[in-house]
C-alpha cells in the first residue's frame, strides 16, 4: 500500500491469509499484561474477521517482519446516521510500542474509511493518546457497556450524532 514517511523501513497494506497467524499472535502479545486490556482483542480481529465484519485491516511490516495491524469494522448509532466504524484494536509488537507504528496505522487506517464514505470513527480508549488524532470525548454517545469516560469520536463528515454507539456484536462474543 504506502511506504510511511516517518518510517521509510515500514510497509502498510491490507491484511492477506497468510497473515491471519501473526496477527493473533502480535495483538497477543501487544495486549498482554496491559491495565487497559480485556485479554481477548486476538479473538476479537478473528470473531470480526469470521463474521464478516472486519470491513479493513491493515498490517505494518518492517523489513518482513510483522510489526503491526490495524482493524476497522461497522458501527452503529441510535440516531440511524451511516456509514460508522470502529477502529480497534491496534496491535503493535511490544519492543516497538511507542515509535510511531500505531500512529502511521492509525493515519493510514483514517485515510481507508474516509474512501468508504465514513461520517466518523469511534473507539474507547486512551484520551491522551487518541486526542492527538483529532479524536474527542463522547460520554454520551458511549454505548451503555462501555466505559463512558474512555469512549470517544472523531468526526469525519456531517455533523456530530445524538444516539448512543453500538459496537459489532464480536466484541462481546
Amino acid at each position: 500500500m504506502t511506504k510511511e514517511p516517518n518510517h521509510p523501513k515500514l510497509d502498510i497494506r491490507f491484511e492477506t491469509a497468510a497473515d491471519i497467524i501473526g496477527i493473533h499472535k502480535l495483538t497477543q502479545q501487544a495486549f498482554h499484561g496491559r491495565p487497559y486490556a480485556a485479554g481477548d482483542e486476538q479473538e476479537v480481529v478473528d470473531r470480526l474477521r469470521d463474521r464478516g465484519a472486519l470491513t479493513i485491516s491493515l498490517v505494518a511490516f518492517e523489513e518482513g517482519q510483522l510489526a503491526g495491524q490495524i482493524t476497522f469494522s461497522p458501527a452503529e448509532v441510535t440516531d440511524a446516521s451511516a456509514p460508522w466504524f470502529a477502529l480497534g484494536p491496534v496491535s503493535v509488537i511490544p519492543e516497538r510500542q511507542g515509535d510511531g507504528i500505531g500512529a502511521s496505522l492509525i493515519a493510514a487506517g483514517i485515510a481507508e474509511i474516509v474512501k468508504h464514505g465514513a461520517l466518523g470513527c469511534i473507539l474507547t480508549g486512551n484520551p491522551t493518546y487518541y486526542q492527538r488524532f483529532g479524536f474527542e470525548a463522547a460520554p454520551d454517545n458511549a454505548p451503555t457497556n462501555e466505559p463512558a469516560e474512555y469512549f470517544m469520536l472523531k468526526l469525519l463528515a456531517g455533523s456530530k450524532p445524538s444516539g448512543r454507539f453500538a459496537f459489532h456484536p464480536a466484541f462481546y462474543a
